[in-house]
């Protein structure tokens, strides 16, 4: 692991200078997103505690521009705490979280951190059941305007390309006028993706998408995500292995609230640590 901290301490945040960011930006906060060393979100030295439990312990972990990141681990290694951390959810006792090398997570809010380009899919789908996959869709876009707002706005021809853009990558295209609420649970999945990205995020959390899902919907779910990867960044939480193992660019591995390994699956895999800690084999 000696080579990942070498790593790990040159693509720090802090070993970029000031005078190298673009003319007129704060170090802490910008609307811009700056992925100029091609780093998009920066995790630095996090610690959280609860009564005493501490669910990240100096957790360091860079996700770069357009790759697909899986982290894994068992439970209680802090991976729901990571993903609360970085969408603004839970505040870190110390250390720093970066969206590109401006914005200062830890002193922005949830709806400013979704505004910025961080979208979230927790494992269970959020969907209104009584519209259709078209007006899902479309209220999600909207949703940034306000209720009242999304009530009576009016989709412009290139919001309504966009939907339909969705629908497509998400696999919907034919389900536009059903009802979500009967749609499969793969579906379902599918379809809190399509609504994350209407909203065109740069970086994108998804918590468990295959559990509970068929084979089939497994191997579309895979599709989907490695699709996603380049024009966005994906990070994606998963205990399934075999499905780690289909989409997985490189892997990190969380134990006790901090990084136990890192690299491609068959390295994670054949580590002795991990095997111990977290394959059980």
């Amino acid at each position: 692991m000696k080579s990942l901290e070498q790593v790990r301490e040159v693509m720090r945040r802090d070993r970029v200078f000031d005078f190298m960011l673009p003319q007129g930006i704060s170090p802490t906060f910008s609307n811009t997103l700056d992925t100029s060393h091609n780093v998009i979100l920066y995790v630095e030295d996090i610690s959280v505690s609860f009564d005493g439990f501490k669910a990240l312990n100096d957790l360091t972990l860079y996700i770069n521009e357009g790759e697909l990141r899986c982290i894994i681990g068992p439970n209680g290694a802090g991976k729901t705490t990571m993903m609360d951390v970085i969408t603004g959810k839970t505040r870190p006792d110390s250390g720093l979280a970066y969206f590109g090398q401006t914005m200062d997570l830890t002193k922005m809010s949830e709806y400013e951190i979704a505004d910025a380009g961080i979208g979230r899919k927790f494992q269970k789908p959020t969907i209104f059941p009584e519209h259709t996959v078209f007006q899902n869709l479309e209220l999600a876009m909207q949703m940034n305007k306000g209720v009242w707002q999304s009530l009576r706005y009016k989709l412009n021809s290139e919001q309504n390309d966009r939907i339909n853009e969705v629908m497509k990558t998400i696999g919907l295209k034919q389900n536009f006028n059903q009802l979500a609420g009967s749609l499969s649970h793969g579906q379902k999945q599918w379809l809190e993706i399509g609504m994350l990205l209407t909203q065109n995020p740069r970086l994108l959390l998804v918590d468990e998408p295959v559990a509970g899902m068929t084979h089939q919907e497994i191997e579309r779910t895979s599709e989907l995500l490695t699709s996603l990867a380049g024009q966005h960044s994906v990070v994606v939480v998963e205990h399934d292995m075999e499905f780690v193992r289909s989409i997985a660019q490189t892997v990190t591995v969380l134990h006790e609230g901090h990084v136990l390994a890192e690299g491609s699956m068959d390295q994670v895999q054949n580590d002795p640590k991990i095997i111990e800690v977290y394959l059980g084999e």
